[in-house]
């Protein structure tokens, strides 16, 4: 399933996945220009994989001895084959409508496709969310149809195998509820009837919520409804598959309300006035002119009047009054270098983004025609933003 968060790069050229590993895991190849990463765990999967079809191989192939087991293990590399289709889909669907695609996971739960902006459009949610689960479903046929063709045994074994865990993973990755792709289904839905992206996500969040309560009771009920009494491998399947459904509808609800705030951030409300002064002027001299005009900000500007850095609060509060007659204003300066000036209309995500990718206490804002508006704190952004939540 693909990860949530993928937004448009417009008609840009799609960014090539970075060539980086991520640390532990195990490049196999690339698609699409994505790297395909292997994580340790998958190993586990696969080994168990091989212990739980032992007993199926050896009854349709008696007498293999120990390549039972590595027969147990081929059907896991063509189970994770399908599940890697799947997540390629989902790659190759988001790079061809502009979105920029990183690394592509197998785990021990499948699979992951690391999108990595958020979408612009419900139709592109959507369509970057359903082709993964149509995908398992085709192969889910196409091995139906084959299961006809082969003959009994471990070939017969491996097709059925085969065709069965892709139609219940495809039919698994529908049911609506983050972080699985149906979940992205519903998410698109709501957000295309409310406007809201946000409103989506914790919509699909509390479905996910809903549905891996169902799935950790499961083994409680399902022997009072079809009669089957779960063994201890299907208790801890639960858990497992469970507090990953969990853990990932909590964390898109999570990110989803905090998106909801992000509009609250208004670059241009939250702006101190500054005082422009010239970088040679006595400090004492420019805080007592900055008081005066109830200025909460100070920056330096050449001669011509051009901003050339900005009054670190924290240094000017750790100068000792005594001292501050004798020393420049420049002395507690931060240069403005690139990423310190931001537009006074920057606002939401976009400031946000703009503050991580350059961390500074303060930032300099100025109008379109490049004059001086103030200057932003990022304590006060902060301070805003846990204000409204």
């Amino acid at each position: 399933m693909a990860d949530p968060d993928p937004r448009p790069g417009g008609d840009k050229p799609v960014e090539e996945a970075p060539s980086a590993r991520v640390p532990g895991t195990i490049k196999v190849g690339s698609i699409a220009g994505s790297a395909v990463l292997v994580t340790p765990s998958w190993f586990l999967i696969a080994a168990l994989i091989a212990w739980l079809m032992a007993p199926q191989i050896d009854a349709v192939e008696p007498g293999l001895g120990w390549l039972t087991y590595v027969a147990g293990f081929v059907f896991a590399i063509v189970l994770y084959g399908a599940v890697l289709l799947h997540e390629a889909a989902h790659a190759i669907v988001a790079k061809r409508l502009g979105y920029p695609v990183g690394v592509i996971m197998l785990h021990f739960l499948g699979g992951a496709t690391a999108v990595e902006k958020e979408a612009r459009r419900p139709r592109d949610e959507f369509w970057i969310a359903v082709v993964g689960p149509l995908v398992s479903l085709a192969v889910a046929a196409v091995g139906f149809g084959v299961s006809y063709l082969v003959p009994d045994g471990l070939i017969g074994l491996i097709v059925t195998g085969l065709w069965v865990t892709n139609l219940f993973v495809g039919v698994l990755n529908l049911v609506p509820g983050l972080p699985l792709d149906g979940g992205r289904l519903l998410k698109a839905g709501v957000w295309s009837v409310t406007g809201n992206i946000n409103r989506g996500s914790i919509v699909a969040g509390w479905a996910g919520r809903v549905l891996a309560i169902i799935v950790l009771l499961w083994p409680f009920i399902q022997g009072q409804l079809i009669g089957i009494q779960p063994d201890l491998t299907r208790y801890v399947l639960a858990v497992i598959i469970g507090v990953f459904l969990w853990s990932g509808a909590s964390a898109a609800i999570a990110s989803a309300k905090v998106r909801l705030r992000l509009p609250l951030l208004v670059a241009r409300d939250l702006a101190r006035r500054t005082l422009a002064v010239p970088a040679d002027l006595p400090l004492a001299e420019a805080v007592r002119r900055a008081h005066e005009a109830e200025a909460g900000s100070i920056v330096t500007v050449t001669s011509g009047g051009e901003p050339i850095g900005l009054v670190h609060e924290g240094a000017l509060l750790a100068t000792p009054e005594d001292r501050r007659p004798w020393m420049a204003t420049s002395t507690v300066t931060r240069r403005l270098e690139e990423g310190l000036t931001l537009p006074a209309d920057i606002d939401g995500e976009e400031l946000i983004q703009a503050i991580s990718k350059t961390p500074a206490p303060e930032y300099l804002l100025v109008e379109q025609d490049g004059s001086i508006y103030g200057v932003l704190v990022t304590s006060d952004v902060d301070a805003a933003f846990r204000a409204g939540a």
